[in-house]
């Protein structure tokens, strides 16, 4: 027996504005995902991004209490150049999302930024340098 990878799972506290929210990055959830307890949406390579209303977890997880304090996960959005990482942060940021890191050239490389999405956790949005 091996296990495989197979999805990243996501507990929100607002259904809506988190499949909203995803949607703005690209990600295909199906029509209705916004009204559900659970929703899927394919990723590339056959993984999956799972979301799930703190409602739902807490009806098979007896006694789960959402975290406090600051998000502990997050994704990582590879942009095709470091405009895109730019575009997409300020896409994001003047839709009223809130910004954590605006975009800079990191050392290790990168154009990099980072958007929580509704409930805190960040998403990290990046790209190779020109070089």
């Amino acid at each position: 027996m091996t296990p495989r990878f197979d999805a990243i799972g996501l507990v929100v506290s607002d259904m809506a504005a988190s499949v909203a929210f995803y949607r703005r990055l690209g990600f295909a959830f199906p029509e209705g995902a916004e009204r559900e307890p659970h929703a899927e949406a394919g990723l590339p390579g056959g993984l999956r991004l799972l979301l799930d209303t703190e409602e739902t977890v807490r009806s098979f997880r007896p006694g789960w209490r959402a975290p406090s304090g600051d998000g502990r996960s997050s994704l990582a959005l590879r942009c095709e150049g470091p405009a895109e990482v730019d575009a997409v942060y300020e896409e994001l940021v003047g839709a009223g999302y809130d910004g954590e890191l605006k975009p800079w050239d990191a050392f290790w490389g990168q154009r990099y930024a980072v958007v929580l999405d509704p409930d805190g956790n960040g998403v990290d949005l990046f790209a190779p340098l020109a070089q």
